[in-house]
């Protein structure tokens, strides 16, 4: 299958989801995929000290996270911490840094890495003054900032049918029929896991209103949320504008 053909095929898969063609989005808009939920939280990786180092924050190299999100050795999730939106906590910071963070933050006390990199040269973010007083609150997964890219990063799906993963869970009932027509036959149950009832993978709810203020600091408007039953893992695909979305990488 060529490049062209599983782009293609994924373009359909994903207007399914959404219910409208790709090209009826803002083609200039910025779209972030992002990873949330208890795990990532539980394990405390959005607090590890890999987010902040200078190669990371300036988007030279990704933050890698070794923990196979479904369990079925699949590829590890990859982050973009220069596009991840950091949060600085409201006491004990150094009165030098606070001056700086609020030149940086676009809302509050929420700061682009890339922005935080520009702190780097005054500021030591390993240093004990500033250990523990952060914490990446949007970990945004690698992807170009199209929505198509996205759509693909969100459903953990790679550059060609190899990266298919063998899901065996039951797509919600609404779903069964819209994905059954998908081509090729493993997509439909790749993408089934990303539609069920919430029990046995994820449930896929849409542009989920209740999640929508999670995103207005940033300008964000949530285009396609997904989470599983007991909060362990949330997928979001937000448009963000501006300051808040960063630039966009060359392909």
């Amino acid at each position: 299958m060529s490049t062209e053909q599983w782009r293609d095929q994924l373009t359909h898969a994903f207007e399914v989801l959404l219910g409208r063609p790709l090209g009826d989005f803002d083609q200039d808009a910025d779209y972030a995929a992002y990873f949330g939920g208890n795990l990532i939280d539980e394990l405390d990786f959005m607090r590890d000290a890999a987010w902040t180092s200078p190669a990371a924050l300036r988007g030279d190299e990704p933050v890698v996270w070794e923990s196979p999100v479904f369990d079925l050795d699949e590829p590890v999730p990859t982050f973009d911490a220069s596009r991840s939106v950091f949060e600085f906590g409201k006491d004990g910071l150094p009165p030098e840094f606070e001056a700086d963070l609020a030149s940086a933050a676009f809302a509050g006390r929420l700061v682009l890495g890339a922005d935080l990199a520009d702190l780097l040269d005054a500021h030591d973010l390993a240093g004990a003054d500033l250990e523990g007083t952060w914490t990446v609150c949007r970990p945004r997964l690698v992807s170009d900032g199209t929505l198509y890219d996205a759509m693909r990063a969100a459903t953990s799906l790679g550059a060609g049918p190899e990266s298919l993963l063998p899901f065996e869970a039951e797509p919600a009932a609404e779903w069964q029929e819209a994905l059954a027509g998908l081509e090729p036959p493993g997509l439909a149950a790749h993408l089934g896991f990303f539609c069920t009832d919430g029990d046995e993978g994820l449930a896929y709810l849409g542009a989920d209103p209740r999640v929508q203020d999670r995103f207005t600091p940033e300008g964000g408007t949530v285009i396609a949320h997904w989470e599983e039953g007991q909060d362990q893992v949330e997928l979001t695909v937000v448009r963000l504008p501006g300051r808040a979305s960063g630039p966009r990488p060359t392909p």
